[in-house]
């Protein structure tokens, strides 16, 4: 594989393109079918141009602080030496670029506030592990991911179509930014002794092991209890629940006590079962 197309770490990037398609699918209903589709397309530009973007930027800071030298996951450009920081930091910034340009037609189709939602998305994945005082080292990363991958690109993309939000929106955005918190989950839970080891204080450094593969557990049941939640405005929210064979083995194994690089494999699991639960609820919110 392409040392780039493996730095921006493709089984990530179901986080960025479930919101658009289940986020789209709200406003279709609100609409009654009247969607604009280049606004999709430019959403699911931002969105994926902003994954890649914080991919980048996190293998770019952990390489230069070092946190990456002890790493079992996937490849990292410059931990592994195969790109220098600068032109990983130059592939971010990029990526950061297309994600603006994209960001800036939308603003100027449906209003300015979407500026400031834009800038804080990209402030966002910079300093997730860059700065003085990135907030993924203390912890937040799952906060930040929920917010940012669930709520925001769920509702920013109904928005971008409706300019109104809708409960529908918000309700909707719940179980997918659950599971996009489950691949963070994951990935910091076989991170530990390696980010315990470099000073980072993540979320599932500070939780232990045991805690954290509970958490994992906990996200994904609380992902499908959401569509419950989704159920109450579109019945048809509960098709969803067709997925939930595909969550039993990612979950046994972690609860089993999966080591480091089995958790690779779970990894992969996870962006699947959120790809095809994403899948099912943008049915469902559709069709019922």
């Amino acid at each position: 594989m392409n040392r780039w197309v493996a730095g921006a770490r493709p089984r990530t990037l179901p986080a960025a393109v479930v919101p658009v398609a289940v986020g789209t699918a709200c406003a279709q209903v609100e609409l009654r079918g009247d969607v604009i589709a280049w606004r999709v397309a430019a959403a699911l530009a931002v969105a994926l141009a902003l994954q890649i973007g914080t991919n980048y930027a996190n293998d770019y800071s952990d390489g230069v602080r070092g946190a990456d030298d002890a790493r079992v996951g996937p490849l990292r450009l410059v931990a592994s030496g195969l790109a220098a920081p600068v032109a990983v930091r130059r592939a971010a910034f990029l990526a950061f670029g297309v994600a603006a340009a994209a960001g800036l037609a939308l603003t100027v189709a449906v209003g300015p506030q979407l500026l400031v939602v834009g800038a804080l998305c990209i402030t966002a994945g910079w300093f997730y592990t860059g700065g003085p005082r990135p907030y993924g080292y203390a912890g937040l990363g799952e906060l930040s991911v929920f917010v940012f991958f669930g709520l925001v690109a769920t509702v920013g993309s109904a928005y971008v179509q409706t300019a109104h939000l809708h409960w529908l929106d918000v309700t909707a955005s719940v179980p997918v930014g659950l599971l996009a918190v489950a691949l963070l989950v994951v990935n910091n839970l076989r991170d530990i002794p390696g980010d315990a080891l470099a000073g980072k204080r993540t979320l599932a450094v500070r939780l232990g092991d045991r805690r954290t593969r509970a958490l994992y557990a906990g996200c994904i049941g609380a992902a499908f209890a959401g569509l419950v939640l989704v159920a109450t405005v579109r019945i048809g929210a509960l098709i969803g629940f067709a997925a939930l064979p595909l969550a039993v083995p990612p979950v046994r194994r972690v609860l089993e006590g999966a080591p480091a690089p089995r958790l690779i494999a779970v990894l992969g699991s996870t962006g699947k079962l959120q790809l095809a639960l994403g899948a099912l609820l943008t049915a469902g919110i559709v069709i019922a």
